[in-house]
């Protein structure tokens, strides 16, 4: 029998405390190569301008936890065999990692691309979707990490294209036992993500891509260019150095190695395509 594929549309920006991140999914989503298998969108409100309530230090916290149930039964509907998400914040990682750990019966394996580790909880930052890793982990809110069981193993995740982190960040991911890589040693070679599979002997791998692993000179849909800034906007907040061909190239090579089961795409942020979609809206001829 065919194994079953489901494309999860997930817009959900709040997270991120972002509204652009709710176009950059829908962009996304169009963007994306055509898919005959079965496909679900997660109903994600858009910003009303009103500020987002903080909940047990979590900003949005009763959305983000409907929007994530609302995930799982989505998947839960097709109970398929591989998940791509497309995304919104990064957050939009807890129900198909988790479904596809339940799945794979616990020995699922997780490549993490992204410049941050996303392992902090309430304790440390208010946005969620820097929660999402050490979530699936059993790190964090109680009623998020009970989303997820069994938990990740620790010794089957492994972060890539990583050059930085807080002290926070640090602490955590010791804690953790989480493996890194940086973004330097996979610029000519996937070698060093290859051993890891080899050596966990992982057969079945999940990808979460943020789209901030990039470097923002040489890709322009990223937070770190969001028009009209100050200087300072971002100073202290690490940016990725990786070019798309390089992570390309990383993906690539690990679906040689084993079965890729799960992709997530997150955080593309198009802001010039926002910026003419907003001037055509205001153009009179355009609203006759």
């Amino acid at each position: 029998m065919a194994s079953k594929t489901l494309r999860l549309n997930m817009p959900q920006w709040q997270g991120g405390t972002e509204p652009a991140y709710r176009f950059g999914a829908e962009l996304l989503r169009w963007l994306a190569p055509a898919h005959d298998g079965p496909q679900e969108t997660v109903e994600v409100p858009a910003d009303d301008g009103q500020p987002l309530a903080t909940e047990q230090g979590i900003e949005a916290r009763a959305a983000l936890l409907s929007q994530a149930r609302a995930a799982r039964a989505a998947i839960e509907r097709h109970r398929p065999d591989r998940i791509v998400a497309l995304g919104g914040d990064c957050l939009i990682d807890l129900a198909p990692m988790a479904y596809l750990n339940r799945r794979y019966e616990g020995r699922l394996g997780v490549l993490w691309v992204d410049a941050h580790p996303d392992v902090m909880s309430p304790a440390e930052f208010s946005h969620a979707h820097a929660h999402v890793l050490g979530m699936l982990l059993g790190r964090g809110d109680a009623d998020f990490t009970a989303e997820v069981e069994p938990k990740l193993n620790p010794a089957r995740v492994m972060i890539a294209g990583m050059s930085a982190w807080t002290q926070d960040e640090g602490r955590i991911l010791r804690e953790l036992g989480i493996r890194h890589t940086p973004a330097a040693a996979l610029a000519e070679s996937s070698r060093p993500i290859l051993d890891w599979i080899e050596a966990e002997g992982i057969a079945h791998l999940a990808v979460h891509f943020d789209l901030d692993v990039l470097d923002a000179a040489h890709f322009s849909p990223l937070l770190f260019n969001k028009p009209d800034q100050p200087a300072d906007a971002f100073d202290g907040i690490v940016q990725g150095t990786m070019r798309l061909g390089q992570v390309v190239r990383l993906l690539q090579d690990v679906s040689g190695d084993c079965d890729m089961v799960g992709l997530a795409i997150a955080e593309f942020l198009p802001w010039d395509m926002l910026r003419l979609r907003n001037a055509l809206a205001s153009l009179p001829i355009m609203q006759r």
